[in-house]
């Protein structure tokens, strides 16, 4: 048996989609073993998205500058750089800004396949790119296009796991041993 993470994010939250995204889940077989409603801190996102790490500033700065060419726009006009690390930065802070704009749920899934299943059906971190039938393709139109024009974070409705290993160092940092049911 595997066990993931699924965070719903306030704009799962705000929306009222808090049942839909777990039906879902739990409709494919999957069992809940942890779940609470958690506002989270930049101390924690920081460890969740080890954003304290320059790799990660530097992917996320390059992303966005894949992005930028891809719709034909001008990153360096746009956010006054075109310094992956820099553009790192300025994600860093609007996905902060983001999930801590309101409580997050966290989920702990159980089953088999738990990680590639939950994958599949929530599709891909761009909404726009997700096919209809997943959960941000059915209930997120947004893009890092949008969102890096609007100075925000990505609105993707939840964040999972997308590894195992990924899977088991998130688990340690949203739920405490006392918190998880074997049933």
């Amino acid at each position: 048996m595997e066990q993931t993470v699924v965070l719903i994010k306030p704009d799962g939250v705000k929306r009222a989609l808090i049942g839909e995204i777990i039906h879902r889940f739990e409709r494919m077989g999957l069992k809940i073993v942890a779940i609470k409603m958690v506002w989270p801190d930049d101390k924690l996102l920081l460890k969740h998205y080890k954003s304290d790490e320059e790799a990660t500033l530097r992917r996320w700065g390059e992303k966005t500058l894949k992005t930028y060419s891809e719709y034909g726009k001008d990153a360096k006009g746009d956010l006054g750089t075109d310094d992956p690390l820099e553009l790192g930065r300025m994600v860093n802070k609007w996905l902060f800004d983001y999930v801590k704009s309101g409580p997050v749920i966290a989920i702990l899934l159980e089953g088999y396949h738990a990680v590639e299943n939950v994958i599949n059906t929530v599709g891909p971190t761009m909404p726009v790119k997700a096919p209809a039938g997943t959960i941000r393709g059915d209930f997120s139109t947004d893009s890092a296009a949008y969102a890096n024009d609007e100075k925000r974070g990505v609105e993707n409705l939840v964040h999972i796991s997308a590894s195992i290993e990924e899977a088991n160092f998130e688990k340690t940092l949203w739920f405490s041993p006392s918190e998880i049911h074997e049933y």
